[in-house]
């Protein structure tokens, strides 16, 4: 077997069901999931639809470059979301099977571990676990950058050492963050963006959360922020977004590349022989998604509904704020008494039947300190009542604790 698996930790959710084996929560109260950040709204009629119409693509062998219609959807869509000239959709768009899959073989493709045996995938603490993943499987070691709560959860790349950063071939950036909610600057980009020249590192930018925000701006995308400090190449620079969060269909499995042309070639490269060719009838259906707006801009009513009725509720108990765009509310549990992230969540689940994400699972000790301790990671995915009743639970649950 390939002695890098060993170094795999077990899945967050994996760890959650260690933690409640053997509690029984109560059952005159029904069960309310924050913790998996699943689309709980239904997907479009009009994809379904769309699927159902391109069953004849059963038929085919799919293209790993995908369909003219579906690059050439995407590059629009890139186009008007982010105000830039259209990316050329033969060069600098690739359709994968989502983002996650994407993230994790795009190291596959970057790491050279002929060119240093101690080359280094740089992540934000706390991050999707897929980076980490990612990081060991290539024969790498994740170097993680702790977000810093008075920066707005940016990491503090500052501060890393220079010899770090000579080791650095792959940074993942994930922006709106998972789960801080939090959106990088465009002087967080430049400050990337130098980085990059100076130690020659590639950035894979995770935009999966770009279409659920709550004020009138839209979050900056990497193309967009590449474009506007006159980074027309999108040298070593890739954006990675899907339409599971923005169109509530993550069974699709549907997402895209975009940005370097060189990186997407070699990673075409790569995905031609890994077999990770889009199914020519989800291909059909994506294109259709990319082209309409309106059932992007009805979820992000639902989101912003529930968030701003739940988190004034919750902020009576914890430390929690808006996030600036994402599904998530990442909240501090020791404001009225101390306790930790995993008992909060182990008590929560045992008297309320309301389960949440411990922070810790979400980060590591890293620099002395693991991020995500005394925190949990909501998901408002479910509906307006079902979110709510959760609250009022874990307000209840809260009070009880300082009492």
């Amino acid at each position: 077997m390939n002695p890098l698996l060993s170094q795999l930790q077990p899945y967050p959710f994996e760890k959650l069901k260690q933690l409640f084996n053997g509690v029984t929560p109560p059952a005159h109260l029904a069960p309310i999931s924050l913790g998996i950040g699943e689309p709980k709204h239904d997907t479009p009629e009009f994809i379904k639809q769309a699927i159902t119409a391109n069953l004849s693509g059963l038929a085919n062998y799919p293209s790993t470059l995908g369909s003219d219609a579906l690059r050439g959807a995407i590059a629009d869509w890139i186009a008007r979301r982010y105000q830039l000239p259209r990316p050329n959709p033969a060069t600098q768009i690739l359709p994968v099977n989502g983002s996650r899959e994407a993230l994790f073989a795009f190291a596959q493709t970057v790491i050279n571990t002929q060119a240093t045996s101690s080359a280094l995938i740089m992540c934000p603490n706390p991050f999707y676990q897929i980076y980490e993943g990612a990081a060991y499987l290539s024969g790498a070691q994740p170097y993680f950058v702790n977000a810093d709560p008075a920066r707005n959860y940016s990491p503090d790349y500052a501060n890393v050492p220079a010899d770090v950063w000579e080791r650095v071939q792959l940074l993942f950036v994930c922006s709106p963050g998972n789960p801080t909610g939090a959106v990088l600057t465009l002087a967080d980009w430049q400050q990337l963006f130098e980085l990059s020249d100076r130690y020659g590192f590639v950035i894979a930018a995770d935009e999966c959360y770009s279409e659920i925000y709550f004020g009138e701006q839209a979050p900056l995308g990497a193309l967009e922020a590449a474009h506007r400090l006159g980074r027309t190449s999108y040298a070593r620079l890739l954006s990675f977004s899907s339409l599971s969060k923005r169109s509530n269909a993550p069974g699709m499995r549907s997402g895209f590349v975009a940005g370097d042309a060189e990186l997407i070639k070699q990673f075409l490269l790569y995905r031609t022989y890994h077999g990770s060719a889009m199914s020519p009838v989800i291909q059909a259906a994506s294109a259709l998604a990319w082209q309409d707006e309106q059932h992007v801009i009805q979820n992000r009513a639902l989101y912003k509904a529930k968030f701003n009725q739940i988190t004034p509720l919750l902020q009576e108990v914890l430390d929690v704020q808006l996030p600036d765009a994402g599904f998530y509310l990442w909240a501090k549990v020791d404001k009225l008494a101390p306790i930790s992230d995993t008992e909060y969540a182990k008590q929560l689940y045992a008297e309320y039947n309301v389960t949440v994400l411990p922070g810790s699972y979400l980060a590591r000790d890293a620099h002395g300190i693991n991020p995500g301790q005394q925190r949990i990671r909501m998901a408002l995915v479910a509906s307006v009542d079902e979110c709510l009743e959760a609250a009022n639970r874990i307000v209840a649950f809260t009070k009880k604790l300082a009492r």
